[in-house]
């Protein structure tokens, strides 16, 4: 069954240029699939157009009859005073309506109306009640909660007063609990981490509906999809299966496309020389070849019809190390950081050598950022010592990226960090990290996150550095250019000290792992895969300690007692035969009401027959504890 139907969808911002140029797909209910494509390639404008928020100039959009969408980033405007769990409950409205139905059709039949519609209607709402989970509300919030790294705490904060990272959560996890059919994800690991991103992913494959994903988080893609679509120069290019597949086939199409290039190009170079010859003859008075050149040369014409294939440019810059001499690049003693009454370090002691590349990781809101800024000297400790080796100098790039200068140009910003730097020579520099034209005239507060990060990257790679911190530097960068950061990364040979929820990141860098959790740091000297096989087995260890243990039953001969004791044990394991074979009979009484909730007269006889069965079942609970205690064995 088709879920969503695209046809020749043509949307401009600017005259000239089509950010979306004929796309033309369809999407099969159940499918996962992910939209890619660089910034600003119109995958969120796409997105835009499918839930009908913004018009397209040209083209059709068909979604099946019905079915409900959802979108991640769009966050609605919720009344004053909402609160985040507010917001989680608003997930279900249709429940809600539910009930305000069923209470005015139970307050009906109260007052003495015996219409059969109207028990009729009531069964019917009361079965779709308990299909939308409506007896499970709570727990359901509570399992979405938890997954999603919403604490009690924040439960109860107002939604207004969240950052726009936490309205994206709690937003996410309103979604989930509406169960839509299509679910419309738009970056949804920016503001998760490792342990949201992993609940997410196991709830996306149980998912039973569709869902299409923006993502440049690759390992997110690994696990989630199965089919990715491309968004390049206003097209779409297909593939059928998840990131590791596209990866590897897109490269073997442009090698494809470029020997067709090449070889169209060889003909074509051989078919101009001889064009050119028999020009030359034609001139020399053989007036019959002049007609065979014309036409050779409008069959060359023909023959350009293939472009040559292109790769996104590389950005073609480095990391300037400097030198380090000694062992130590930097020492933490007994700090202690609290925010209020709320303590995030006591007593933290750790040392970094020179070329450790560390990695930060925990939830959000333990502490990594405060510790990263600590080290920066921009946040002061309430006690402890942080300690810089002698001879470190140390860059820093914050999550969130602030200049001096916003309303500046991207030349003047630069010219102003590098102090007697030429106008042309900043140029040359923004045109290495992929500024160019009139780009670098722009004012620095109309970019992007991702481009935001990428000029302060390119002030801090010209400064000679050997210990460099990074918080989360590949948040809202594409993938092209994660992977050009991450060759960046690669050459660098200095210390590197990181927060990142990129697993992909974090897996290629990390030779050490810290793990901020409840108030401290476990430093793990390993890479990240072998910290996870260590994770992994401390978590079975402990599930395996809360087993509860089974007591060894001994096998003993029954010690005799007097004749009432005997007697009593007999009617016991009567007594317990009886009370099975009374609660089977409660159970099929149920299951039968459930089967004839429209069948007023049917459903009031089977309540009748419950009625007794119960009372049955009750007074045998009681003849258990009297012989229970008779036989001494209470």
């Amino acid at each position: 069954m088709i879920e969503i139907q695209v046809n020749n969808l043509v949307k401009s911002f600017e005259v000239g240029h089509n950010v979306l140029d004929g796309v033309t797909f369809q999407i099969d209910q159940g499918q996962r699939v992910g939209l890619l494509g660089k910034n600003g390639a119109g995958k969120s404008t796409l997105f835009k157009i499918l839930i009908g928020e913004l018009d397209c100039d040209e083209g059709t959009v068909t979604i099946s009859p019905g079915h409900r969408m959802g979108l991640i980033s769009q966050i609605p405007v919720y009344p004053e005073g909402y609160t985040v769990d507010d917001v989680l409950r608003s997930a279900f409205g249709r429940l809600h309506a539910l009930t305000a139905e069923m209470e005015e059709l139970a307050g009906r039949m109260a007052a003495g109306e015996t219409d059969p519609a109207i028990l009729k209607r009531y069964g019917s709402l009361s079965e779709r009640f308990e299909v939308f989970g409506g007896y499970d509300t709570d727990v359901a919030i509570s399992k979405v909660a938890n997954g999603l790294s919403i604490s009690d705490d924040m439960r109860g904060r107002l939604f207004d007063q969240l950052s726009g990272g936490e309205k994206t959560r709690v937003n996410l996890g309103r979604l989930i609990l509406e169960d839509t059919d299509i679910l419309l994800l738009d970056e949804p690991t920016n503001h998760l981490d490792l342990h949201a991103t992993e609940w997410l992913e196991a709830y996306i494959q149980k998912f039973r509906g569709t869902v299409v994903a923006i993502s440049h988080d690759r390992y997110f893609l690994d696990r989630s999809v199965n089919r990715v679509i491309e968004i390049e120069n206003g097209k779409a290019e297909f593939y059928s299966g998840n990131y590791s597949f596209y990866a590897v086939e897109k490269e073997r199409r442009y090698q494809e496309r470029m020997k067709q290039y090449e070889k169209e190009q060889a003909k074509i170079a051989q078919l101009e020389k001889s064009a050119e010859q028999l020009r030359m003859w034609a001139f020399q008075g053989m007036d019959k070849t002049y007609r065979r050149a014309i036409s050779m040369e409008r069959r060359i014409e023909r023959m350009r019809t293939t472009a040559k294939p292109t790769k996104a440019r590389k950005m073609d810059a480095r990391f300037t190390a400097a030198e380090f001499h000694g062992d130590e690049v930097l020492g933490i003693r007994n700090l202690s950081k609290a925010y209020g009454e709320k303590p995030l370090f006591e007593g933290i002691s750790l040392k970094v050598e020179g070329g450790e590349r560390i990695a930060l990781i925990g939830d959000n809101g333990t502490g990594k950022s405060t510790l990263i800024k600590m080290i920066a000297d921009e946040v002061y400790p309430d006690s402890g010592r942080i300690r810089l080796g002698p001879q470190v100098k140390l860059a820093y790039l914050p999550q969130i990226i602030h200049f001096d200068h916003p309303d500046w140009n991207l030349v003047e910003n630069m010219m102003a960090a590098k102090r007697g730097i030429s106008a042309q020579s900043a140029r040359n520099r923004l045109a290495a990290y992929d500024f160019r034209g009139e780009d670098v005239l722009k004012p620095v507060s109309v970019l992007s996150g991702g481009e935001q990060s990428r000029l302060r990257l390119c002030m801090l790679m010209d400064d000679e550095i050997n210990f460099l911190i990074l918080d989360e530097p590949t948040n809202h960068l594409d993938i092209a250019s994660r992977e050009w950061i991450e060759e960046a990364v690669e050459a660098y040979d200095g210390t590197l000290l990181f927060v990142s929820h990129d697993r992909y990141f974090i897996n290629r860098f990390a030779t050490r792992i810290w793990e901020v959790a409840n108030g401290t740091i476990t430093d793990y000297p390993m890479g990240f895969a072998q910290y996870r096989q260590v994770k992994a087995q401390e978590e079975a260890e402990k599930a395996e300690t809360t087993k509860p243990v089974k007591e060894k039953t001994v096998t003993e001969k029954p010690v005799r007692g007097d004749r009432a004791q005997q007697a009593a044990r007999r009617q016991l394991t009567i007594c317990e035969r009886e009370i099975a074979k009374a609660e089977e009979r409660v159970g099929a009484l149920d299951a039968e009401m459930e089967a004839n909730a429209c069948d007023y007269e049917k459903l009031n006889a089977l309540v009748a027959d419950k009625d007794a069965a119960q009372a049955e079942l009750d007074a045998l609970y009681l003849r258990w504890e009297e012989l229970s205690e008779a036989a001494g064995e209470a």
